[in-house]
């Protein structure tokens, strides 16, 4: 690694390791990552924002079921860049995998959580503001309306000047409405601060938020950028009905090619992905079909997910 990173060149980074065991039965043959949003799998969506960004190179850090998700996104010459994957081994958090590819970058990178849908605006000023050769990271937040969110993340305080002098893992009496959205951009000087991280009294894991709060510690200028206008967190099977529903819109449609309604079938306002049929003459109302299953219930259904093993009732 070269004393002075070069940043001309943005490289991308994906954590996709965990196993979501809140999210069954998803998660006994999808890894979260690659559930679908609108046709595409939450990688799928984020590999696109890196590469429009200019990110050519992506690495994404896998665990259980990495298989499957290295059969969903293969090399990345379909989505325009080059993927490469590294396994986790054990999970013991999030600075944990990013120590795992230390040696793999010597360039600034952006960094997304695999299991979070973002709905963004101009994330191409976190990498304008990394330019400036006196700041070594950027962090994606939000003004976060809900005190129970904050609570399941981390806040961001700043300085006068806009600068971030701490962040406060799932704080129980929040000093700020700012926080963090599991989207960062780094300095590859950050890996400074990853190795020294220890491991932390609250979850037993490498938390992100404390290598973060070293590498301020040590001198290096983070800024807080208001990118996010929604993180939407995978976490339980409704999270992924809410989401698809969210970006589908009021009063839209999604069919994927080859979906088959038997006469007399109708859906509205659902996610019927490629290949899925409805073989009965029922109404789907808020439903998300996935890919090759097939509909075969007597009654109508709301607010359901149906797979091609389970049915799944998220009213």
């Amino acid at each position: 690694m070269t004393d002075t990173p070069p940043r001309d060149e943005l490289l991308g980074v994906i954590l996709a390791a965990g196993k979501g065991t809140r999210i069954q039965p998803f998660s006994e043959r999808y890894p979260k990552p690659i559930l679908p949003i609108l046709g595409k799998s939450v990688l799928q969506h984020q590999v696109e924002i890196m590469r429009d960004l200019g990110v050519r190179r992506v690495i994404i850090v896998i665990g259980h079921l990495g298989f499957e998700i290295v059969r969903a996104l293969g090399d990345g010459a379909d989505l325009g860049v080059s993927i490469e994957y590294v396994d986790q081994g054990p999970t013991l958090g999030i600075a944990h995998a990013v120590s795992k590819l230390e040696q793999r970058i010597d360039a600034p990178f952006m960094l997304f959580l695999g299991d979070i849908f973002f709905v963004h605006r101009d994330l191409g000023s976190m990498v304008e503001t990394l330019r400036d050769p006196n700041v070594h990271g950027v962090l994606a937040v939000k003004e976060e309306p809900s005190m129970a969110a904050i609570r399941r993340n981390f806040v961001v305080l700043e300085n006068e000047e806009g600068f971030v002098r701490r962040v406060i893992e799932k704080p129980q009496y929040p000093r700020t409405t700012l926080k963090g959205c599991g989207l960062y951009l780094f300095d590859p000087l950050f890996f400074d601060a990853v190795r020294r991280t220890p491991r932390s009294a609250l979850r037993d894991e490498y938390e992100i938020t404390d290598a973060i709060q070293i590498f301020i510690d040590d001198g290096h200028a983070v800024k807080a950028a208001r990118v996010i206008e929604d993180d939407l967190n995978l976490s339980y099977p409704g999270d992924l009905l809410d989401i698809n529903l969210q970006v589908l819109g009021e009063g839209g449609e999604y069919r994927g090619d080859g979906v088959q309604l038997a006469p007399g079938a109708s859906a509205t306002h659902s996610v019927l992905m490629k290949g899925c049929q409805v073989t009965t003459p029922i109404t789907l109302h808020d439903c998300l079909v996935f890919p090759g299953a097939i509909v075969d219930s007597a009654v109508d259904l709301h607010r359901h997910i149906i797979t091609p093993d389970h049915v799944i009732d998220c009213r």
